[in-house]
């Protein structure tokens, strides 16, 4: 039998696995964005948080997550603890890339939303935290990364006041070589049993969107991004039938054609119980009777919303004015089971002595892992395209 040379398939397939593209980390919370682009093949060399206690339990969870994944694996480090507005980009550049600044890097962050929520006081690009967004934005024009990934409150760009922002920061940035795209992105549409809406905004240099669109760029021009599509879940909020307030005395029901995986039972059971694994046992104890009247689905409330079990979860907010209810228990999710909403896997593990109230906002604050991943599985397409190491089809 004659022996056959590579094809060109498998060179193919090799290139696609060692594309390591580094990546710097804003805003990086506990971290979830940057497990999803890790989970897609990026390799994250920076990251930035000016929370101690947050960046304390970064460290504690991914060095878990990569461990579980290689067990040689580095304890994860928080590189930078000082605010961005105080971080030069010479500086992070320095940090980041001691020997040499490669050709092909991304940025990645989340700014504080909370000036942009509806839920939050509206003060916009002027407050506190929302100065950060356009910090960020000042920070990505002065590195010039190959790519960068800008995630926010859908706030920002739905409120009149707050677009008009959001668009001053486009024309900078579109000046310094970048096309852009945003989209709205539900992370129930992802596959994540939570409804929470979050804005994309992915930017990518000139020469980068000419080898990938083969045309020339048309600017402001969006809908060219390959963005994620799971057409299972597609308009799930809106195509499903979802069941509502449970009346006392009356059977939970699921209604046909729902999909189990976006529903909080799906979450909260399945494989090894909750209970048995690390933080899941970890929960603030139930005084008060409201634990015990409110029923099962009845979401509406300001606070005290107990979850219906075959439904998916309203966008967590634990630890702030929000309490969410366990569907069938009386009481308040654990720790485990606030993470497995937001798609976080079981081998990310907070350390035990860690305060609750942290964990939980650490928790709510971060982007679902799955809606990151699917984000950054769509970047990684789009530059294997733009950079030659697939052929478009």
């Amino acid at each position: 039998m004659s022996k056959r040379s590579p094809g060109r398939h498998c060179r193919a397939s090799r290139a696609k696995t060692a594309f390591k593209v580094p990546v710097l980390s804003f805003f990086t919370g506990g971290g979830f964005l940057d497990m999803g682009f890790e989970q897609a093949g990026f390799k994250i060399v920076w990251t930035n948080e000016v929370n101690p206690v947050f960046a304390g339990l970064y460290e504690h969870g991914m060095t878990a997550w990569r461990r579980s994944r290689d067990s040689n694996a580095a304890p994860a480090e928080m590189h930078s603890r000082t605010s961005i507005d105080g971080l030069s980009p010479r500086t992070i550049l320095k940090k980041a890339f001691p020997k040499k600044r490669p050709k092909v890097f991304g940025i990645i962050g989340g700014p504080p939303c909370s000036d942009f929520s509806n839920a939050g006081k509206q003060h916009g690009g002027k407050g506190t935290n929302g100065r950060l967004t356009r910090i960020f934005v000042n920070r990505i024009c002065k590195i010039r990364p190959s790519f960068f990934m800008l995630e926010n409150v859908a706030g920002l760009y739905r409120t009149k006041r707050h677009r008009k922002f959001l668009e001053k920061l486009e024309q900078k940035l579109e000046a310094h070589g970048y096309h852009l795209d945003a989209r709205i992105l539900n992370a129930l549409e992802l596959g994540v049993p939570q409804d929470r809406e979050r804005l994309v905004l992915v930017g990518v240099r000139h020469h980068l969107a000419r080898n990938y669109l083969r045309h020339p760029i048309v600017r402001k021009r969006h809908g060219w991004f390959p963005w994620p599509v799971k057409r299972r879940f597609k308009d799930a909020k809106t195509r499903f039938s979802w069941p509502g307030k449970v009346s006392n005395g009356n059977r939970v029901l699921r209604i046909n054609g729902t999909p189990i995986e976006l529903t909080v039972f799906h979450a909260l059971n399945g494989g090894t119980p909750l209970s048995a694994l690390p933080n899941g046992r970890e929960g603030f104890k139930p005084y008060s009777v409201r634990f015990k009247n409110v029923l099962e689905g009845d979401t509406k409330r300001k606070s005290f919303k107990r979850l219906h079990r075959f439904r998916y979860s309203p966008t967590a907010c634990y630890g702030h004015n929000e309490v969410h209810l366990h569907p069938w228990k009386d009481r308040r999710l654990t720790v485990r089971e606030a993470m497995r909403i937001q798609g976080i896997p079981d081998s990310y593990v907070l350390p035990r002595e860690a305060f609750l109230g942290p964990k939980f906002t650490l928790i709510s604050n971060g982007v679902p892992v799955p809606l990151g991943r699917a984000v950054a599985l769509s970047l990684r397409k789009f530059l294997l395209r733009s950079t030659g190491r697939t052929s478009r089809r």
